[in-house]
């Protein structure tokens, strides 16, 4: 059964032990506006880190380019996240705002999460993945 995360990230200001919140971000990790902010103002995203995790948010950097530079970022984070499965990894529509990709480019990169327990996808990835 797809694992849908939409409602839970609409309604949460806080995030239980062991839950993180997924965003897209830029290289130089200037997280200014959309997730990104949300994840510096409430989950303990780091301003200058661009990838990876820092407190309880994982960036994903969608600014770089195309559809293509953003997969190696994505399969970096599947591999965390299978490598970490007492985590639970909330992803929001990365690319889908401020880089301006549709959700039918980004979600087939999130393929492989599908068998992983532990990731939860938005809604609109999961109608492009059946």
């Amino acid at each position: 059964m797809p694992k849908n995360v939409d409602s839970k990230l609409l309604v949460t200001d806080e995030l239980q032990g062991g839950e993180i919140f997924v965003f897209g971000s830029n290289l130089a990790g200037r997280h200014d506006g959309g997730a990104a902010r949300v994840a510096v103002e409430k989950f303990g995203a780091v301003y200058g880190q661009g990838v990876g995790l820092q407190g309880q948010s994982y960036a994903i950097p969608t600014m770089q380019g195309g559809v293509d530079t953003i997969k190696p970022y994505v399969d970096e984070f599947i591999r965390f996240a299978d490598s970490h499965p007492e985590l639970t990894f909330f992803v929001t529509r990365i690319g889908c705002g401020i880089a301006g990709f549709r959700d039918e480019e980004i979600a087939p990169l999130f393929a492989l999460a599908y068998s992983l327990p532990n990731i939860y996808l938005p809604a609109s990835f999961w109608k492009v993945l059946r």
